[in-house]
């Protein structure tokens, strides 16, 4: 056992887990790897004592009387900045009871200028820091020297990362890391994951396979469903939602400190703004924490939590991973959480130490997404967590992290390809390919040569690099992975800084209208630039601002769980008590159409005055949903003319027309036929117009259009307009242009998820199909057809019509 973390231990009166130590044993030799264990049971402190055995062993105290400078010793990458102070105040917490002199710094969007020309002059032993400012400093001169002493590089939460190309610039910045110092002990940290195994993997290299610890606990999930007064057999999407407020308070009350998750920054606004209205009470006792609010706000809500000054908290993913707030203890999760580990993360902020019970309280938005309690329940019994699957082929990252090296030190070109091959996403790139990114990143490539700002790199004594100053700092304003609209900063009259919110929203609004911000009512005044100026308004409505980032769908785990809750349907007494309350609307269904076992297709035709429905119930996720309409549609053109109109939710999909279809089971098994899906998809989709719009983000994080700076920041129809060219030029002039070919590689990976839609196929043929042909809609087929209709209806009012269509539903 670690000597200091014995030490540590015994103050603290408390005794290690066997994870913990199996960790310190294992770096003591010197391994990397991957640690794996429950939230709340001290993974920090598994890797970090290693870390510091490490520092203070006599072999590398020998190492820094030799060199005299001490230098950087250790880096420890997060996802979030939130984490990145919750991280420092840990292991500071560390040196200081136990009189260490091994000084940890925070590095982050956040830190000075002057703290950061400080820490690369004199370092201190470990910087705690984000993708992006490890990226920063490789763009920095003198980098190499910077990171040659380097010894331990810790990866937190790497499932977060893993899933996105914020995972790619982790696998380059360890490629680059290791090769400076080839001894580089590396260490991962995952809470929730399916795929461990190929993690470590990714994490680590192809050369270098590593240690894998779990840790044997169980964390033990309380799991309840808030069911409403009375049950509603026809139920639309976000219907319920803000009704259960009534049920939510109590529970507010009844915990010491409670945070309300939701899955949009516009529903934690309507949230906030409601149960303030209808309880003064919690005023100044309740905050809002997200994103796009300033740090000062975020900062001042994570301190009155630490300090357990809030009762409750109104939040999105900015406080998912990994942050210790002792006094909350129950988490309250409004809507379908969309996947299995982002519902256990959430819950895992409560009862956030060994041996706790994490309470969390799942807030159905609709009738059926009640059924997911149930679902989510069995998730957590079974163990079932979703993979992350990793980016591959990602050449816009490549061509970024390029630029970084060439602004930093410059590069070899046979060097980097063969760190960059070494990793998970590139190690199918080609030579060719790599001298393509460097002739585009050079003198722009095929397409580009006439322009001279595309003449980015130079090669000077066998070595790339970026000479132009003005070049170099449009870079490093640009390093990054993560793509929005152009952010407008909404600020006071008086100056003070609220947060950010994005162009799309703000070009809506005219003087004078008031909208819903940081929880509060804000009327604009003007627009002078990129800053929105709002006084504070007195209107009890306001519009409540909406954000591009909230769309994503049910994961492919939780789609299986929630297909397993209807063999349990079919098994009154063994049923939970979501699905013992449901049994009214499925009785309905049932009587309607059909109720489908998890083995089963559901599939619908109902004749309305709206036309011939076709509706389907695969239970796959509404942008899998989407895909296949789509798919199904240029199916049933190809065997006769007509056109379609498509509305899909999380559970199924409807196809409408006016053409009404000769439909029996062999004809259905013909539309659902797994072979020629792609051609299908290439064919019947306008992948091009999707790729287009997916070139915009590519473009960006390439550095082939420029965001611009600070404060004066590009429009976003400029930016659309600009990549839309490229991708033009591109496809006219430069087909094999690595660049166009990963937009379309992307939409059919992520935005298509053809994958997945490839599965549901293949699993759809081997189920028997129900199909029925009722005579009015049924409960499952209102709320798909309610999407459809809000559509048709946008400039009216909807909701009241749709309201009495269902009474009329309800009565026959």
């Amino acid at each position: 056992m670690s000597r200091i973390a014995e030490a540590w231990f015994f103050n603290q009166g408390w005794k290690p887990h066997a994870f913990q130590k199996e960790t310190w044993a294992t770096i003591k030799k010197g391994q990397s790897g991957l640690l794996n264990a429950p939230t709340g049971y001290g993974k920090t402190m598994a890797v970090w004592f290693g870390v510091l055995e490490h520092y203070y062993s006599k072999k590398y105290q020998l190492e820094i009387k030799k060199n005299k400078k001490i230098k950087l010793h250790s880096l420890y990458i997060t996802p979030l900045r939130v984490l990145s102070k919750e991280i420092h105040k840990a292991t500071t917490a560390v040196s200081t009871e136990l009189d260490l002199d091994y000084q940890v710094e925070l590095r982050t969007g956040d830190t000075s200028t002057a703290t950061r020309q400080k820490q690369r002059k004199n370092p201190p032993q470990s910087l705690i820091t984000t993708p992006e400012s490890v990226h920063l400093l490789l763009a920095s001169k003198e980098s190499t020297a910077f990171f040659q002493s380097l010894a331990f590089v810790i990866v937190d939460e790497w499932h977060e990362l893993l899933g996105s190309k914020r995972g790619v610039l982790v696998e380059l910045a360890i490629a680059r890391l290791k090769a400076i110092n080839p001894s580089l002990i590396i260490w991962g940290i995952s809470a929730t994951i399916g795929n461990l195994m190929e993690a470590r993997g990714i994490l680590l290299g192809k050369d270098n396979s590593g240690a894998l610890v779990r840790a044997k606990l169980q964390k033990k999930i309380h799991v309840e469903t808030v069911l409403p007064p009375s049950l509603e057999k026809f139920p639309w999407a976000g219907h319920l939602g803000i009704r259960l407020m009534d049920q939510v308070v109590p529970i507010i009350r009844a915990h010491q400190s409670t945070l309300i998750f939701t899955n949009t920054r516009s529903q934690a606004e309507i949230w906030y703004q409601q149960i303030i209205m209808a309880y003064p009470e919690f005023a100044g006792l309740m905050a809002i924490h997200h994103g796009s609010l300033s740090d000062e706000i975020r900062f001042w809500v994570e301190q009155a939590l630490h300090e357990g000054k809030l009762k409750a908290v109104v939040c999105t993913s900015s406080l998912d991973l990994g942050v210790d707030f002792r006094p909350v203890d129950c988490v309250v999760q409004i809507g379908s959480p969309k996947g299995i580990a982002r519902f256990l993360q959430r819950a895992g902020r409560s009862g956030h130490r060994p041996g706790a019970v994490s309470k969390i309280y799942f807030v159905p938005t609709n009738s059926l997404e009640i059924m997911e309690g149930d679902s989510l329940k069995y998730a957590v019994r079974e163990g079932l967590v979703e993979q992350r699957i990793p980016y591959v082929r990602s050449f816009d990252v490549l061509l970024q992290f390029l630029m970084t090296l060439a602004v930093g030190d410059g590069f070899a070109a046979e060097t980097i390809f063969q760190e960059v091959s070494a990793t998970h996403c590139y190690e199918s790139i080609t030579r060719e390919e790599f001298n393509a990114c460097i002739a585009l990143l050079q003198h722009g490539g095929q397409t580009l040569g006439a322009y001279e700002e595309f003449h980015r790199l130079v090669l000077e004594d066998g070595l790339y690099r970026v000479i132009s100053r003005k070049l170099a700092m449009r870079h490093r304003l640009s390093i990054g992975a993560i793509v929005s609209d152009a952010m407008m900063r909404i600020k006071f009259m008086s100056g003070k800084y609220l947060g950010t919110m994005e162009e799309s929203f703000i070009s809506k609004l005219n003087p004078g209208d008031v909208f819903w911000f940081s929880g509060k009512q804000l009327a604009m005044i003007q627009i002078r630039g990129m800053e929105v100026v709002v006084k504070p308004a007195e209107h009890k409505k306001g519009i409540v601002p909406s954000w591009m980032g909230g769309r994503f769908s049910i994961s492919p785990d939780l789609g299986k769980a929630i297909r397993h809750s209807f063999e349990s349907i079919h098994k009154p007494q063994h049923a939970s008590v979501e699905l013992q309350f449901l049994q009214p609307l499925f009785a309905e269904q049932a009587k309607r159409s059909a109720l489908p076992r998890e083995q089963e297709l559901l599939i619908e035709y109902i004749e309305t005055r709206y036309g011939h429905h076709l509706f389907i119930y695969p239970f796959e996720g509404k942008m899998v949903h989407e895909g296949m309409a789509q798919v199904i549609a240029y199916r049933l053109s190809e065997l006769q003319a007509a056109s379609f109109s498509i509305a899909s939710n999380e559970y199924g999909l409807e196809l409408v027309s006016a053409t009404k279809y000769a439909i029996d089971e062999a004809f259905l098994k013909q539309l659902f036929d797994p072979k020629g899906l792609h051609k299908d998809i290439s064919t019947g989709i306008n992948v091009q117009e999707m790729a287009r719009h997916r070139f915009r983000d590519i473009a960006g994080i390439a550095g082939l259009i420029f965001h611009g700076f600070p404060g004066r920041q590009q429009k976003t129809k400029h930016m659309q307009a600009n990549s839309g060219l490229f991708f033009s030029v591109f496809e006219e002039y430069d087909p094999q242009n690595v660049l166009l070919r990963q937009a379309y590689d992307e939409v059919f990976d992520f935005q298509l998820e053809e994958g997945r839609m490839q599965l549901a196929f293949e699993r759809i043929a081997n189920h028997r199909i129900i199909f029925t042909q009722p005579q009015k809609l049924t409960p499952f087929a209102f709320p798909i057809f309610s999407e459809s209709f809000r559509e048709r209806y946008s400039n009216e009012n909807w909701e009241a019509r749709l309201a009495q269509l269902k009474l009329q539903l309800e009565n026959l």
